[in-house]
């Protein structure tokens, strides 16, 4: 399921019962709790390759200036939703992969 179906059952499931506690006394959902920090810093941490290969060969040949152009735009969409929603791993994934993807957007400007 895409992230943005997951939150919005989420949102729904919210108002049919009781949420659950943080973090889960079942060991895998716990463990998911945990990794999805992991997963919220690693995943900006690969993105940022290719932010280091444009700017130290000062060659942006191949980057799509649109697919990152509008990375942007959506991970700006999802880091208001993760602010108004209180949802510190989305909070800090797409506020990383902002500045990641408008790295590439600026490298692509200046070294295409």
């Amino acid at each position: 399921m895409s992230d943005a179906l997951h939150h919005l059952n989420k949102r729904k499931r919210v108002h049919t019962k009781e949420l659950e506690p943080y973090p889960h006394p079942r060991k895998f959902k716990a463990f998911v709790d945990h990794a999805v920090y992991a997963a919220g810093i690693l995943g900006p941490m690969f993105g940022a390759l290719q932010v280091y290969k444009i700017w130290s060969t000062q060659n942006a040949s191949g980057v799509s200036l649109s697919l990152f152009g509008s990375h942007v735009v959506f991970n700006i969409i999802w880091l208001i939703y993760g602010t108004l929603h209180k949802e510190k791993p989305i909070i800090i994934m797409y506020s990383l992969w902002i500045v990641v993807n408008t790295l590439v957007v600026i490298g692509t400007l200046l070294y295409s």
